[in-house]
């Protein structure tokens, strides 16, 4: 999806609006549409799904009005707040139901529909969930664990802490994507229908794009159990202001010596709390960098995510034993640091650019993760991704297509390697990141439009959705004809079944 007209700024999110998002990882907005097109989506959803089954990706052409829903200047006006502009709707959509009288879900994290990936902190990925009619708590909404889409592990026992999203018909929530969800359970004798969207951002962050009027990071408004990410929240919204990583806050007063020595306290929630506030004093912290990194391999996760992020913010003499730390062989330890050099930005880059070349495979896949975070303040990093375009480990060819898209327009030189990974790649994740990386790139993939025309017959459903990104971001005659012989091919009619087949 990719708005046309200009949206005013009283359609998008306030500064309190960006904050609850980045702190607790989603929003609800509500149409302005009248309330008969929620109930002509629910009956025509409800009639369709008992004759032909769930109709999974074809829910939106089976029910066009729903494109209405989501080009409601409130549902656009949030997404562009979040994902920029030129975001665009992935085609994995899926109408969840929830039978009367269900027992709900237990919490999880959506999968990338098969793929493998590593969850990003920053908000390139976003989802919706649409509901058409009204869903109190008793109907079984979904419900989310708020802050939570920075943990790879649940820290809470249970449903402890989980927010039912109700709402009225029309009611939409935006979640980061990988914030932890579950069905609610349905009380009532009705079906409850919940329409999952989702949503990718498609160029590096260089302004913000809400409705601004202090583009600097206050912790204001958050509650105060909410467990504290200063250096995480600060990092993410700076990203999304366009500020490029490695932005460090001005230093805060505070007592090195025992925030250093909190870090070996017997209670998790000290430790955490020492973790984040060293964050708050920046370089002046660099001190504290050994204890930082021997709390990456922390038990309690939120120890983990503030001391990399502090060490993100002490920056550049954080670098060489972040680097060290690539090659433990604790997984998770691994990840915090790859996070933590990401948010180092690009004076991490040369470091970066030398792990690239490791023997061990889990080395060169955490450095091509943390480029890929870093984006377009890592193009000094181009030719030396490209030498690995041919590397033996499927995930560093994974991450470094998805270096090259969070480039963009710069990975120009990138467009051959990238290229022959769409065409050759064996690896349907890697070709699929390939698709996107060019049409993250834009016109300046021009000469992949051979390529992506023959991806729109890819075995992988994915990797076409995303060449079709990619041809029609490119814009020349040749995309344009490659489109439309596809459309041609491909069109459907959305009232044919076995009652009406003419």
């Amino acid at each position: 999806m990719q708005p046309n007209s200009r949206l005013s700024d009283d359609c998008k999110l306030t500064d309190a609006q960006m904050r609850d998002f980045i702190v607790n990882g989603y929003l609800t907005v509500k149409t302005d549409l009248p309330r008969s097109v929620h109930e002509t989506i629910y009956r025509k959803t409800q009639e369709y799904t008992e004759k032909e089954g769930n109709l999974g990706n074809n829910i939106l052409p089976r029910v066009p009005e729903l494109q209405a829903v989501f080009e409601d200047p409130a549902v656009r006006g949030a997404f562009t707040s979040i994902l920029g502009e030129n975001y665009v709707m992935h085609s994995h959509r899926h109408p969840h139901q929830n039978r009367p009288h269900s027992d709900g879900q237990g919490f999880h994290k959506d999968s990338y529909w098969g793929y493998q990936k590593v969850r990003h902190h920053c908000p390139r990925w976003a989802m919706a969930f649409y509901y058409p009619q009204d869903s109190p708590l008793e109907i079984g909404p979904s419900a989310v664990l708020p802050g939570t889409q920075y943990y790879s592990t649940r820290i809470t026992e249970a449903n402890d802490g989980e927010l039912g999203l109700n709402g009225e018909a029309g009611t939409i929530a935006i979640i980061h994507f990988d914030l932890w969800h579950r069905a609610m359970a349905n009380l009532t004798d009705k079906t409850r229908y919940m329409m999952k969207f989702q949503f990718i951002r498609m160029d590096a962050p260089e302004t913000p794009e809400w409705n601004v009027t202090d583009p600097h990071w206050q912790p204001e408004g958050i509650h105060p159990a909410t467990p504290a990410h200063q250096g995480t929240w600060r990092h993410v919204w700076n990203w999304i202001a366009g500020e490029s990583n490695g932005h460090n806050a001005e230093p805060s007063n505070g007592n090195l010596a025992d925030h250093i020595t909190a870090l070996g306290s017997d209670d998790s929630a000290v430790r955490a709390s020492a973790a984040d506030e060293l964050g708050l004093l920046g370089q002046s912290a660099a001190d504290a960098i050994p204890q930082l990194i021997e709390a990456l391999s922390d038990g309690y996760e939120p120890v983990r995510l503030n001391a990399a992020y502090s060490l993100g913010t002490i920056g550049e003499p954080a670098v060489p034993q972040l680097i060290e730390t690539l090659g433990v062989e604790n997984g998770p330890t691994r990840r915090m640091a790859a996070y933590a050099l990401a948010a180092v930005g690009a004076p991490a880059v040369p470091a970066l650019n030398e792990a690239l070349q490791h023997t061990e495979d889990a080395v060169r896949i955490e450095a091509t993760y943390a480029l890929a975070q870093i984006g377009n303040a890592a193009q000094d990093a181009i030719p030396a991704l490209i030498e690995r375009t041919k590397d033996t480990a499927d995930e560093v060819r994974r991450y470094l297509a998805e270096a090259f898209g969070g480039i963009g327009p710069a990975a120009a030189t990138a467009v051959p390697a990238l290229i022959d990974m769409l065409e050759n790649d064996e690896d349907k994740q890697a070709r699929f990141e390939a698709a996107l990386a060019l049409a993250q790139i834009g016109p300046a993939s021009s000469d992949a439009v051979p390529a992506l025309a023959k991806a729109l017959r890819d075995p992988d459903r994915y990797v076409r959705d995303n060449a079709i990104h990619a041809l029609k971001r490119i814009d020349t005659i040749e995309a344009e004809t490659a489109l439309f012989d596809y459309l041609l091919m491909a069109r459907w009619c959305p009232i044919t079944n076995r009652a009406s087949t003419h």
